[in-house]
């Protein structure tokens, strides 16, 4: 089976990345690691708390100036 163009691109990098790391020590070379937090909540719901609470809080403003 014939390669596509991204598999290709893929394949390229992957063979570009490894020559930067042949004849290093593991402690030289730089690891892929994603040390960004996940949030606990999604954000979705974070903006249905924000709608619940900011949205009340905005109803009830309104109704104790014009009621």
């Amino acid at each position: 089976m014939a390669q596509t163009l991204e598999q290709r691109r893929r394949n390229a990098k992957f063979v570009k990345e490894q020559d930067a790391r042949r004849g290093k020590a593991e402690t030289d070379v730089k690891k892929r690691t994603k040390d960004t937090p996940k949030s606990p909540i999604s954000p979705f719901w974070l903006g249905i708390l924000g709608f619940v609470v900011f949205g009340g809080l905005l109803f009830e403003v309104i109704s104790r100036v014009f009621f």
